[in-house]
């Protein structure tokens, strides 16, 4: 007996993220394609000690259904840390959410309807694009480097506006402060929500950190922050990522109506991470663990790209990142299919994510994003001069 067809939206997704997982299961095989931590980075003896006391000694929120906004505590500590001068966070502005993910796929929906126009940064963190395809909306690329890039007319008329300004995944790029100053001052003109994505806000490398958008957009009148942006940080790049904690930063009128339909979701995120998170912010567990996570990857970045200039040169152009975790690189020729690179890369033993899982029209085929977190120099070389092999064997094949 025939059974119902699965939903329409399945024939419009991609397997590129189940390929670059599997990849590190697969023997000898070097993944540099997903935006993975060194597991070495993880203070596990520390973690343990704090799960062993947040069931000893808050059994209740580690272990019942925890509220679905999040812990009292936690959303607290969340709000003080990212209160500054001149804009006053409460709990009202916190919700904590079941990795980055949930929240993206939150806020889809939540503003966006079937169809639905979205302007984001150009290419898109490919995450995101899989939390909205259910809604099968369409996409307004930002530019934001272009001379003729207008936030005004960029944002005017889309549900939100979704930007990655910390070291972009996938690019690795940067958003300036001018940058960061025009897109909210649009937000405010437009009424436009904008989402400010930033997993890779604690990984700077080579400057101080710029001023996040949530802070530029308050008013420095307001008692609690009412602005347009939607902040969104996660645990997994400054702890671990299994804890699956992550937060959204607003307006309380957004936070009640994402606490709406996370209540359709999960009900709640664990109460034991949610406790571990706390613990691990309050005893500075992460600020101490911090300095030695930037200075093991800003090794890793540079032996990437020391890697690169010695093998890629002549095949691909690229720019150090000055942070994150990803390195973009585009092919000189413009006969370059990344496509068709993958299949010949993963042959060669090396995993890298294609260009065109991060256009939501699949057209951008001509560039790479290479991860330089995960693996250690020497295995960050051979992956690079295995790539080059894999390269010039793509070029060399006809269409």
């Amino acid at each position: 007996m025939p059974r119902p067809a699965f939903a329409n939206w399945l024939s419009d997704t991609n397997d590129i993220t189940q390929t670059f997982l599997s990849a590190g299961q697969i023997s000898g095989m070097i993944n540099m394609a997903g935006g993975l931590p060194d597991p070495s980075t993880w203070p596990v003896t520390d973690l343990s000690a704090l799960a062993a006391a947040a069931v000893a000694q808050h059994p209740h929120e580690a272990l019942a259904y925890a509220p679905i906004e999040g812990l009292p505590v936690l959303r607290d500590l969340i709000a003080q840390r990212f209160s500054v001068p001149g804009m006053r966070l409460a709990r009202e502005n916190v919700l904590i959410t079941t990795g980055g993910m949930q929240a993206l796929d939150l806020v889809g929906k939540v503003l966006l309807e079937l169809g639905g126009l979205i302007a984001a940064q150009s290419p898109t963190y490919l995450g995101a694009l899989d939390a909205w395809r259910p809604r099968q909306p369409i996409y307004r690329p930002m530019r934001l480097e272009a001379n003729d890039f207008d936030p005004v007319t960029a944002l005017t008329g889309v549900q939100f506006a979704y930007t990655v300004p910390n070291f972009s995944n996938p690019s690795g790029r940067l958003v300036s402060l001018a940058e960061r100053q025009a897109l909210v001052e649009a937000a405010h003109v437009t009424g436009t929500w904008l989402v400010e994505d930033d997993p890779y806000g604690t990984l700077y490398y080579d400057s101080a950190p710029l001023p996040r958008m949530l802070t530029l957009s308050a008013q420095r009148d307001e008692c609690i922050y009412e602005g347009p942006v939607i902040y969104m940080g996660t645990l997994s790049k400054e702890l671990a990522p299994g804890f699956r904690i992550g937060w959204v930063v607003a307006a309380p009128d957004m936070i009640t109506t994402l606490v709406t339909a996370k209540q359709g979701s999960d009900m709640s995120t664990s109460g034991l991470s949610q406790r571990i998170a706390h613990d691990s912010f309050a005893s500075g567990l992460t600020d101490r663990v911090l300095p030695d996570i930037l200075s093991l990857y800003r090794a890793r970045r540079d032996a990437l790209c020391a890697a690169m200039d010695a093998h890629l040169d002549e095949l691909f152009d690229w720019q150090i990142p000055s942070g994150g975790m990803f390195v973009w690189a585009t092919a000189r020729d413009a006969s370059m299919n990344t496509d068709h690179l993958l299949r010949e890369a993963l042959f060669q033993g090396v995993c890298v994510t294609p260009s065109s899982v991060f256009d939501p029209e699949g057209q951008n085929r001509r560039s790479i994003r290479i991860n330089f977190t995960l693996n250690d120099p020497d295995k960050l070389a051979e992956g690079i001069r295995r790539l080059a092999v894999a390269a010039r064997a793509t070029l060399a094949k006809p269409e």
